[in-house]
C-alpha cells in the first residue's frame, strides 16, 4: 500500500512518505520532511524543514511541525525535528525545530491540544503534555514524565523521568525524577507516588524512593543538599531508581533546583 494523498493537500518533491501514509485534505509536506509507515495526518497540518516523524504518528488538524524557532534574536533558519514512532499530536500543537541535534521527540509521546514545544528540547519516550502545556527553548523532560495542562517551563529546565507537573504550573527549576511538582511558581511536593503506582513500580521500589527522599529533603538534616547526596548514593548503592535521582540532582544545569516550600539549606 502506497501513501494515500488527498488531492487538495501539497507534499513537495523530495518528500519521503512510508508505506500507508495517510496525508488529508489541505496538508503541506515539505521537501525535506520523512513520515514513517503508518502515520496519518488529518487535515491541515504543516510539516516543515528537516522533520523527520516515526511510524504510526496520530497527527490530528492545524498542527505545526518543523518550523523555525521564535527566538526573536535568531534567524530564521531551518532546523531539525525528528520524533519517535507511535506518537499523538493533537489540534493546534506547534513543534519547533533547532539547530545542530535540533528538537527531540521520543517514542510513544502525547502532545495534547495547543502544546508547545519549542525549539531544541528533548523529550525522551511516553511524555504527556496536556492541553496547553507550554516549553521554553532547550527544556529536557526524562522518559514517562507529564505535564499538566496550561503549565509553563522556562527555558533549559530539566524535568527528571517519571515526574510530574500539576496545571497551570510556571516552571522555573529542576523537578526531580519521581518527583511531584505543582504551584504558580512550583515547588517540590513530594514524589510522584499515583504515576509510580500507575507505571507498575513495586512496593519496594517506591519505599526505597521514599527513604531516600526523606533523607535528601527532610527537616532533619540541615547540612546543604550537595552535602547529602554522597551518604544517600552510598546507602543505596545497587538501587538503580535511587541512583539516577542522585545523577540528576549532580549534573551540571543551568537553571536551580524545584525544591519543596519549606526546605533548609541551599543547593
Amino acid at each position: 500500500m502506497t501513501a494515500a494523498i488527498h488531492r487538495s493537500a501539497i507534499v513537495e518533491s523530495g518528500a519521503r512518505l512510508g508505506e500507508g501514509v495517510v496525508v488529508g485534505p489541505f496538508c503541506h509536506i515539505g521537501a525535506a520532511v520523512e513520515i514513517g509507515p503508518g502515520s496519518l495526518l488529518h487535515a491541515h497540518v504543516v510539516v516543515a524543514g528537516l522533520t523527520a516523524i516515526g511510524s504510526g504518528a496520530r497527527i490530528f488538524p492545524f498542527v505545526s511541525v518543523g518550523t523555525p524557532s521564535q527566538d526573536l534574536k535568531a534567524a530564521l533558519a531551518e532546523g531539525r525535528v525528528a520524533i519517535g514512532a507511535d506518537c499523538v499530536i493533537r489540534e493546534g500543537v506547534t513543534i519547533n525545530s533547532g539547530g545542530g541535534a535540533g528538537t527531540q521527540i521520543g517514542a510513544g509521546c502525547a502532545l495534547l491540544a495547543h502544546s508547545h514545544v519549542a525549539h531544541d528540547c528533548r523529550l525522551g519516550d511516553g511524555v504527556v503534555l496536556a492541553n496547553q502545556a507550554l516549553l521554553g527553548g532547550h527544556v529536557e523532560i526524562g522518559d514517562h514524565a507529564s505535564i499538566g495542562g496550561g503549565a509553563a517551563i522556562h527555558q533549559n529546565v530539566r524535568i527528571g523521568a517519571h515526574a510530574f507537573v500539576g496545571g497551570l504550573a510556571g516552571v522555573e527549576g529542576d523537578v526531580i525524577p519521581f518527583g511531584l511538582a505543582s504551584g504558580d511558581r512550583a515547588h517540590l511536593f513530594g514524589l510522584n507516588l499515583i504515576g509510580l503506582r500507575r507505571r507498575g513500580f513495586s512496593a519496594q521500589r517506591i519505599s526505597r524512593l521514599k527513604e531516600a527522599y526523606r533523607r535528601l529533603f527532610g527537616k532533619e538534616d540541615a547540612r546543604p543538599l550537595r552535602e547529602r547526596l554522597d551518604g544517600v548514593a552510598a546507602a543505596h548503592a545497587g538501587d538503580a531508581d535511587v541512583l539516577h535521582l542522585i545523577d540528576f540532582l549532580r549534573a551540571p544545569t543551568q537553571r536551580p533546583l524545584c525544591a519543596p516550600r519549606a526546605r533548609t539549606g541551599g543547593r
